[in-house]
């Protein structure tokens, strides 16, 4: 379709006003309907649509979201998925983090990935363990997006806590890939 970001915003704002909140099910419903067609900006759509209602799905729709990530799958609508999505629903489903564990050393490479990321926004609430176990297990993963993954989430954590982030780079010399610590030690 070629609409760029902001259009496609302003176009579903339009189409949305006035609509009540959706339920889980409806937000399942819209965002498997809008994978189903070949326009990459009906997935975006959804990916936006998820992150107005993050709030809304249960610890249940994980299942949706696996789908979601590993169908089509691309930076574009993994990254907001793992970071906007998946992470709202970890904080608020706790039990949700055995399956982060359990994502973090998938053979998808999409399910790894938004493992690594889930915690992009925590800041401070990072559990810290989780994020550097993944990194680590991941270091020498041979895929780009995961490799850019672990600096991406490593550099965000560096705004929390950049001294603990330099000492798993430290710890971590030689096992991470260049890309990974170049990104990681963006800002430090």
């Amino acid at each position: 379709m070629g609409l760029t970001a902001p259009l496609r915003r302003s176009l579903a704002r339009s189409a949305l006003a006035g609509l009540p909140k959706p339920s889980e099910s409806d937000l399942r419903e819209i965002a498997l309907a809008c994978w189903a067609r070949d326009e990459r900006e009906f997935q975006q759509f959804a990916c936006d649509y998820l992150i107005a209602h993050g709030g809304v799905p249960g610890p249940d729709f994980l299942a949706t979201l696996a789908e979601l990530i590993t169908t089509k799958s691309w930076w574009d609508t993994v990254d907001p998925l793992a970071t906007r999505v998946v992470g709202g629903l970890v904080t608020r489903h706790r039990a949700l983090l055995k399956r982060m564990d359990e994502w973090s050393t998938a053979d998808d490479m999409w399910l790894v990935r938004t493992a690594i990321l889930h915690q992009l926004h925590y800041g401070a609430e990072t559990d810290t363990a989780r994020l550097f176990g993944y990194c680590a297990a991941q270091a020498g993963h041979p895929d780009f997006f995961v490799r850019k993954a672990i600096g991406w989430a490593l550099r965000q954590f560096a705004r929390t806590d950049p001294e603990a982030v330099r000492a798993f780079l430290a710890e971590q010399a030689g096992r991470l890939s260049p890309l990974s610590v170049r990104e990681a030690a963006k800002h430090l």
